[in-house]
């Protein structure tokens, strides 16, 4: 059994060995793989694992000896599922490893929005403290989270973890189920965090319009897709003062395009896709992936998306 792969290196950077996966047949792995080499790196895999490697029809249609795809990841969108299924290649996911890492790194976003942790420690080091004439100093608004309202857009078990978070705090919370009208909850809330699923309905959900009704106190955090978001349309609103600010941890492309009008918006965070990615984490994400292999060679296969 042949084992391909395709970008092996985000999973495991040197921390999260991966002799789980290769105790089921002959590992062969590559760090990165660009859509050139693929079909050369992957045409003789029974299974081919991939984490954000697209794998669409045309792809597929030149992987003859494939019979499972493993993603590496709970979203599916890099493959073409129905192209797969059409050539008998069962594709499963991971559809539960990253919950806490996920919901902890969403609280992480907002807490650094309220209380600008990292750029308050910056000016203490810049000397700020030691010019004070006062015992302290804050250099943004601090803001508590108790009785403010978070509006969770995607009530999934991420979502839910968000929200027993947010209830921690003392927060109140207006969970919003992905087929759900986001507008009525984007109107009360003074945050809103997005946790759901891209699909072709909700794409650019956050927009102009939408922000426009949003409170000009108000957060806006993504660390679940970045096409739910309009990305001209809410730098405009951040430089315009529309709402207060926003953190991101994905982008509508990834890496990030250097000229991708956030980088000079105002008061925004954006974190290179990293919520998902405690070892704790990607552990997990291994462990299920193997699970995922052994039941399909044992024809009995699990967490199919197709």
């Amino acid at each position: 059994m042949k084992i391909v792969f395709l970008d092996a290196y985000t999973l495991d950077p040197g921390d999260n060995p991966l002799d789980r996966i290769s105790a089921y047949g002959e590992l062969v792995r590559y760090e990165r793989t660009p859509r050139n080499q693929i079909v050369e790196r992957a045409k003789d895999a029974d299974i081919i694992i991939a984490n954000k490697t697209e794998l669409d029809a045309s792809l597929i249609a030149q992987l003859p000896k494939c019979r499972l795809i493993a993603i590496t990841a709970t979203g599916f969108n890099i493959v073409d599922i129905k192209a797969a299924r059409a050539r008998g290649i069962d594709v499963c996911n991971v559809p539960t490893y990253g919950t806490d890492s996920v919901a902890q790194f969403t609280f992480a976003l907002l807490l650094e929005l309220c209380h600008h942790v990292g750029m308050h420690s910056e000016s203490v080091k810049n000397g700020d403290w030691t010019r004070s004439p006062d015992f302290c100093y804050w250099k943004s608004p601090l803001i508590e989270l108790v009785g403010k309202t978070i509006a969770i857009v995607g009530y999934g078990r991420i979502g839910q973890r968000t929200g027993e978070i947010a209830k921690a705090f003392g927060m109140n919370v207006i969970p919003v189920d992905q087929n759900d009208p986001v507008r009525p909850a984007a109107e009360a809330a003074d945050v809103v965090s997005l946790h759901c699923p891209l699909t072709d309905a909700n794409r650019y959900m956050i927009n102009k319009d939408l922000l426009s009704r949003m409170r000009k106190s108000a957060f806006l955090i993504n660390t679940s897709r970045g096409l739910l978001v309009n990305e001209e349309d809410l730098a405009d609103a951040l430089n315009h003062g529309v709402i207060a600010g926003a953190a991101l941890d994905v982008i509508s492309s990834e890496p990030m395009s250097p000229d991708n009008p956030l980088l000079k918006a105002k008061n925004i965070l954006i974190t290179p896709h990293i919520a998902w990615g405690a070892l704790e984490a990607r552990q997990r994400l291994t462990q299920v992936t193997a699970d995922n292999i052994a039941a399909f060679i044992a024809e009995k296969p699990v967490n199919l998306v197709n």
